[in-house]
């Protein structure tokens, strides 16, 4: 394993080309929060034509619905959500140049094959450690969707969040790599 690294989030597409499958990094900058109905707005946007609420192209998704905010703090808890989940939309937007995506789980091949194929890269966070997390968040700011609450597109501002690359540009797995070393013991 490597050293952690840290990455900007507006240059992960050029990162994405020599970060590897089970590399630690540190994420600072703007993301996107998504999740199932934000995704299917945004397709419905896309399939009529119509502006997005963010640019797609080197943009960074955050599979996650906060929790609402304490006083004095930008976000409530901020966990990943299961990916999964967002598998039949991930490829069209990888194909529009998404750099990366941020969740928990394992993808579908077709996700993978998506990934390879635009050079993009899925990042995952700590599942259960949505408190935490939001420590690393300082900003967040409402920009679609509002009558959707938690699952709201929420623009965020993180600095060194701590994730880990479960897919990366060449095609490697750390789903599939940890199954194998599992069977290796």
């Amino acid at each position: 394993m490597r050293e952690t690294v840290r990455v900007d989030a507006q240059q992960l597409k050029e990162a994405a080309k020599t970060l590897r499958c089970g590399d630690n990094i540190l994420l600072t900058g703007y993301v996107y929060t998504s999740r199932d109905a934000a995704h299917k707005r945004i397709m419905q946007l896309i399939s009529e034509g119509k502006e997005l609420p963010y640019q797609i192209r080197d943009a960074v998704i955050y599979y996650a619905g906060p929790t609402p905010a304490p006083e004095g703090k930008p976000i409530g808890s901020c966990g990943p959500t299961t990916s999964g989940r967002m598998d039949r939309f991930a490829p069209a937007l990888l194909d529009m140049g998404l750099a990366g995506m941020i969740g928990k789980g394992e993808r579908s091949q077709e996700v993978r094959d998506a990934i390879v194929r635009n050079n993009a890269i899925y990042l995952c966070a700590v599942g259960g450690a949505g408190a935490l997390a939001c420590n690393c968040i300082k900003s967040c700011e409402v920009i679609a969707f509002e009558d959707l609450g938690c699952e709201s597109v929420k623009r965020l501002y993180i600095e060194d969040f701590p994730l880990v690359v479960a897919n990366d540009s060449l095609g490697g797995d750390i789903f599939s790599r940890g199954r194998a070393d599992y069977c290796r013991l």
